[in-house]
C-alpha cells in the first residue's frame, strides 16, 4: 500500500451521483460519458 486512506463517500453523495446519471442518460449521453462526468470508472458501473 501506498499510505493513503482511500476516500469514502457518503450516502448523499452517492445518490446525488446517480441522479445526475441518470439524467445524462435520459439526454441521450453514452455510459462512458456519463462514467467521465460524475468521476466513476466504468470498471465500477459494469
Amino acid at each position: 500500500m501506498n499510505g493513503r486512506k482511500r476516500k469514502r463517500h457518503n450516502p448523499e453523495r452517492i445518490i446525488r451521483k446517480l441522479r445526475s446519471a441518470e439524467q445524462l442518460l435520459n439526454q441521450g449521453q453514452t455510459v462512458a460519458d456519463v462514467c467521465r462526468a460524475i468521476g466513476v470508472s466504468a470498471a465500477a458501473v459494469t
